[in-house]
């Protein structure tokens, strides 16, 4: 069965966007994966088709309301119960590569995404399956450029979208750092050359070049990975099998 992505939003017409062109697009095209765009506005009551309304307590904007939000979420997981469903939200978790390597080997996913000042937070209260993610510490307009990005990630990872099944095993993020920095022709560029050690042809000097730059790039660029990276790589094997063994009885 293909990846099936659901987005509930507002602007139905956001979608495929850029995912219908290069990989994602042609993957799309030979069936790898759907997508279905809908309308939250369809699950409004009242004949103005109103989803939004002033914020109790007061302040400025329009907050999404709850009790049309939850319908869109129940119609789209009483069609797709086994896919996880997912609001792309500031408040939420970051969004990280792990979790997209778990949502693309999974059936799909349902992506809501948020307009305005956001939601109504009893939605959450009452829908605790729905899981708030962020893209990161930035706020856009809506969901919608977040969701896109979330399923190009996705997308990306499925079997036979990028071709050679190693072609992401070492970009950025995947095993804890960053990717290690690419060089091409010409040689020399502005007086700039590509290190000798990548014209070598020498395969083991070119990996632990690799791997050192990876790991000094990411102790300089990214002092968040690098710590976690460290701590992983210094806690002792015994305090990870402690971890996944039965408590005491």
């Amino acid at each position: 069965m293909p990846f099936a992505a659901t987005i509930l939003t507002l602007y139905p017409e956001m979608f495929p966007g850029p995912l219908g062109v290069s990989l994602a697009g042609r993957a799309l095209a030979a069936g790898t994966w759907s997508l279905e765009a809908v309308q939250i506005r369809d699950f409004a009551t009242d004949r103005h088709r109103t989803v939004d309304d002033t914020p109790a307590g007061g302040g400025a904007g329009m907050v999404l309301r709850a009790d049309v939000v939850a319908r869109a979420v129940d119609h789209a997981a009483a069609l797709a119960p086994a896919i996880p469903i997912l609001a792309m939200t500031p408040r939420g978790a970051p969004l990280t590569q792990e979790r997209v390597r778990a949502l693309a080997v999974g059936p799909g996913v349902t992506i809501l995404c948020g307009r305005f000042e956001g939601f109504d937070e009893r939605l959450f209260d009452a829908r605790p399956a729905i899981e708030q993610v962020s893209l990161g510490d930035i706020i856009l307009s809506g969901g919608e450029p977040a969701a896109l990005a979330l399923l190009d990630a996705c997308i990306r990872l499925l079997p036979g979208v990028m071709g050679a099944p190693d072609s992401g095993a070492e970009e950025s993020f995947e095993e804890g750092l960053l990717e290690y920095p690419h060089y091409t022709r010409p040689f020399e560029w502005e007086g700039r050359t590509i290190p000798e050690v990548l014209r070598s042809g020498d395969h083991a000097k070119i990996a632990a070049w690799r791997k050192a730059r990876r790991e000094q790039d990411t102790r300089l660029r990214r002092p968040d990975l690098w710590e976690r990276y460290s701590g992983a790589r210094a806690r002792p094997a015994s305090d990870a099998q402690r971890e996944t063994k039965e408590p005491d009885q």
